[in-house]
């Protein structure tokens, strides 16, 4: 039988949905939120009924009737480290959605308005491979402080389907292949995948690995110590320095890549610099990876908005292409690796994980 279902993805002002048969988008729209429409809500979870009405609203607009859906499946949210796969919001991810496991973020509200509207009319509702995939070996997790062990915070839902779109395009199974994976969007994160698991991986979000259009990642850790306690910034100037406004905002003053392709194109030599840079530390992580997998690398999946730039897939081709072969996927659907990672599970192709 064929499965329809709705896909939605939270962001914090806006809310993505789709409407999937199997793997074919029938529809999908981005639904806007006003600034002044947020901050009416305390907290993230206060926010549910809003988006809740705007989605039910926006489809009966379209005459779709909820009965259609067979599967709703939300964005997973910042809940506790799990490893990757499809989850059924169980009750005990719901709470941790709602509390906010490992913060508050827009993405919380995907399993939870998948579980109420899934519950609604008696059809699962699931979420897929959320930002909190860990699946590190344990020799990965030892930073030097033992306070301060690495974590895992990285793009999963993008890795994991376009490492498992490529393991299906050569014939084989993602469980049994070496790849190393690179995102590069707003962040950047670079993974080991061995065996269908991402056993290491730079941190995309707070202090790993390359820097990117948004974010500073790994700085020098005694800088930042006395940045911190010179008394200029407060806690979130220096974490907004880090993240937001970090990488290719704090050079360029601007986050977006085509940008700074068509200032260097200009003769702009700071934009040159920053952007051989920029490559230079991302082939840098793909290199650390390559080690990680004892060189025994399959292929290397390059991946995100920035993977549609010809000149930095050629740098990579250049710098790194003799680790292994690449093979890009530029851009990022997470709708469709959303309804994928459902399809799986409801086909049989996959189990459920239990959370």
């Amino acid at each position: 039988m064929a499965y329809k279902m709705l896909i939605i993805n939270p962001g914090s002002t806006s809310t993505k949905i789709g409407v999937f048969e199997d793997e074919t988008l029938l529809f999908e729209e981005t639904l806007r939120h006003t600034t002044e429409e947020i901050a009416q809500y305390a907290t993230i979870f206060d926010q549910k009924d809003f988006r809740k009405k705007i989605i039910t609203d926006f489809l009966a607009s379209k005459n779709v009737a909820m009965t259609e859906f067979n599967v709703i499946v939300g964005r997973g949210g910042m809940l506790k480290p799990i490893p990757g796969g499809t989850y059924p919001v169980s009750d005990a991810l719901l709470e941790d959605l709602k509390i906010g496991k490992q913060g508050q973020h827009a993405s919380n509200l995907g399993g939870i308005l998948a579980k109420e509207l899934g519950d609604a009319i008696g059809v699962p509702s699931f979420i897929v491979d959320p930002v909190v995939v860990d699946e590190l070996q344990p020799v990965a997790r030892y930073s030097g402080v033992p306070e301060l062990p690495r974590t895992s915070v990285f793009h999963a839902l993008n890795q994991k389907a376009v490492a498992k779109r490529y393991a299906k395009e050569i014939g084989k199974s993602y469980n049994e292949l070496n790849l190393i994976v690179v995102h590069m969007g707003g962040g950047v994160s670079v993974g080991a995948h061995k065996d269908g698991k991402v056993i290491d991986v730079f941190n995309a979000l707070d202090g790993d690995g390359a820097f990117s259009p948004e974010r500073a990642g790994a700085v020098p850790v005694g800088s930042l110590v006395k940045m911190c306690f010179s008394g200029n910034y407060t806690e979130k100037e220096v974490y907004k320095k880090l993240v937001g406004n970090g990488g290719f905002n704090a050079y360029l003053n601007t986050n977006d890549a085509r940008v700074v392709e068509t200032m260097v194109k200009e003769g702009n030599k700071e934009a040159e610099l920053v952007y051989e840079a920029f490559i230079y530390q991302v082939c840098n992580n793909i290199g650390s990876q390559a080690a990680v997998l004892e060189g025994k690398v399959d292929q290397i999946v390059v991946t995100g908005g920035i993977a549609y730039s010809k000149q930095v897939i050629a740098e990579f081709t250049r710098r790194i292409g003799w680790i292994a072969p690449l093979t890009v996927y530029p851009g990022e659907d997470e709708l469709l690796a959303l309804a994928q990672g459902a399809l799986r599970v409801m086909t049989g192709e996959e189990k459920a994980m239990e959370y």
